[in-house]
């Protein structure tokens, strides 16, 4: 019961994401250093920066465990 419930969470979150990137399809204007730019939809690049976010973190957490055994 409680797997058939987060499987109905994890499709309704599915959906909640596919909606938001569908409405945010606007371009946005990413500036590197030396004029660099890149231009990419809304939801593409905070999806990008949402995974940076997940595996910076997921580095610090594997050697915050490992330096303390």
């Amino acid at each position: 019961m409680m797997n058939l419930i987060a499987w109905l969470l994890r499709i309704a979150l599915f959906a909640v994401f596919a909606v938001f990137a569908s409405l945010n399809t606007q371009p946005v204007t990413l500036h590197y250093y030396l004029d660099q730019s890149i231009e990419l939809p809304l939801s593409v690049a905070l999806l990008i920066f949402f995974a940076l976010g997940t595996v910076i973190t997921a580095i610090f957490v594997r050697c915050r465990c490992h330096s303390n055994q």
